[in-house]
């Protein structure tokens, strides 16, 4: 038996020498997050995580790396850009949070960007090529592996662009595909910023139909956007990843090839945290980052009574305290009836003890003034009805809202009320909510139908104005939640 048991070992051994093991590392979504947060993430955990592994790999990363925090504000995404550069990224797609600082702020990020900008579906409006620093992929070779990598750009730009335009990416995938095919690579990764599963934005996600029609020619998608977190997700055989956000996480994929063919065996995926107790820090990228620090902006403003979740604490609600709490300065600072407050703008929560003024821009980034909106309660129902997808998108005050679900989870039965009153669907309404919003951005599309006319400056301040003046006034008290609760 031990002879038998001996020999199976021989046998075996051949097949295992015969693969040949591609490392990918992967992030999105990374926001500017530079340094740790509450001892988690940042470039210097992840320099040391890289410097750990394999000699050879690539680094990708799906977009939505120019603004979130006060670094990439000021800079206009160029810190984020060196900071990049400093890490030796091999290539990045484009995110919708890249025209953030409009078409101006955008060139000069591919300018200075020295890894590959990939975008298949991302063209000059004047010309209808790439412009000169995008490239639709590009074909690395590691350790003597020829992998293809194909870039998808998220075709909801932060604010519109007049100098580029978007193809369809199925269509602008299957073309570069071709291309790709001829030159003979050993596999193929699709770079988008697009999510697997998209409820944050409402929107019906076409990723999984990359594996559904390219099954066998797409080996591995490398997704974002949505800021969730798949690992080991196959679709008709294609590997699915997507790696959260903030750069608190890095997804490391293992990618075998058969090496006397060169053909693709298989790829699997694991999340490592960038917890700094367990990683560790590279010195030189720690003091690099560093030195992008941005003056000024550690002043204590204030202290809360505790700390403000941005997500909801109980089962049956779905509202937030620092939402809530967000929405009802809005309302307030604006006189409006309603305040509406997109979650999907806080981006971290409120800390308890002393709050800086980076803290405030950690938790919304964005410069984003206040528009007060007139609408009927017809608009306002379809609104909040459409904004469950299935958990809500935003956050109200002055608005409550009570509903069941059925036996699949989903959402039925929504009431509504303003002020306690049920809504009535000729009445005017004043809503406020934030100018991006307003103006039809990302999930706030159903804003787009409503006539200029019934849009008007609430005032010059922002919203993160407004939270910096309540932690100057005094000690912030997290509000109640239950204004959007399942009965």
């Amino acid at each position: 038996m031990k002879k038998t048991g001996l020999l199976a070992v021989f046998l075996l051994l051949p097949l295992v020498l015969l693969a040949k093991t591609t490392t990918i590392y992967h992030t999105s979504d990374t926001h500017g997050f530079f340094y740790p947060k509450s001892g988690q993430g940042g470039f210097a955990a992840l320099a040391a995580v890289i410097k750990a592994g394999p000699a050879n790999y690539l680094l990708l990363d799906s977009g939505d790396f120019s603004n979130g925090t006060v670094e990439t504000r000021n800079s206009q995404g160029l810190k984020a850009v060196q900071l990049m550069n400093r890490m030796s990224y091999d290539a990045a797609t484009i995110g919708n949070h890249e025209f953030d600082f409009k078409d101006e702020g955008f060139a000069p990020l591919l300018a200075n960007a020295q890894f590959a900008v990939l975008a298949a579906n991302f063209f000059e409006t004047a010309t209808g090529k790439y412009p000169p620093s995008v490239l639709p992929y590009k074909i690395f070779d590691e350790n003597g592996v020829k992998v293809a990598v194909i870039g998808l750009a998220n075709r909801e730009p932060t604010n519109p662009s007049k100098q580029y335009a978007y193809g369809k990416p199925m269509d602008a995938l299957e073309k570069a595909l071709k291309e790709v095919e001829a030159k003979e690579p050993n596999f193929v990764v699709v770079l988008v910023h697009d999510s697997l599963k998209d409820e944050k934005h409402g929107t019906k996600a076409y990723v999984g139909d990359i594996a559904r029609k390219f099954g066998g020619r797409v080996h591995i998608v490398l997704g974002g956007h949505a800021h969730n977190i798949f690992q080991n997700e196959y679709i008709n055989g294609t590997l699915f990843v997507e790696s959260g956000c903030y750069l608190k996480n890095v997804s490391r994929i293992s990618v075998e090839t058969d090496d006397e063919t060169g053909k693709f065996v298989s790829a699997k995926s694991e999340l490592i945290p960038l917890a700094v107790a367990q990683t560790g820090e590279d010195e030189a990228l720690k003091a690099y980052a560093d030195s992008l620090r941005e003056p000024g902006v550690d002043e204590v403003l204030g202290e809360p009574a505790a700390a403000m979740s941005r997500l909801p604490q109980q089962d049956d609600r779905q509202d937030a305290p620092l939402n809530n709490w967000i929405a009802d300065l809005v309302r307030a600072y604006s006189g409006a009836q309603i305040a509406v407050h997109n979650n999907g703008g806080t981006r971290v929560d409120m800390p308890q003890g002393s709050v800086t003024k980076r803290d405030l821009i950690d938790i919304h980034p964005f410069d984003n003034t206040i528009t007060l909106v007139t609408v009927d309660g017809r608009f306002l129902k379809k609104f909040i009805k459409k904004s469950f997808a299935p958990n809500s998108l935003y956050s109200y005050s002055g608005l409550t809202i009570s509903y069941k679900k059925n036996k699949k989870g989903k959402i039925k039965d929504i009431e509504i009320r303003v002020d306690g009153k049920p809504i009535q669907n000729r009445q005017k309404y004043t809503l406020a909510t934030n100018s991006y919003i307003a103006g039809g951005g990302s999930e706030g599309w159903m804003f787009k139908k409503i006539p200029a006319q019934n849009k008007k400056l609430a005032g010059t301040k922002t919203i993160r104005d407004l939270m910096e003046d309540a932690l100057r006034e005094g000690t912030v008290v997290p509000p109640e939640t239950g204004r959007i609760k399942q009965r």
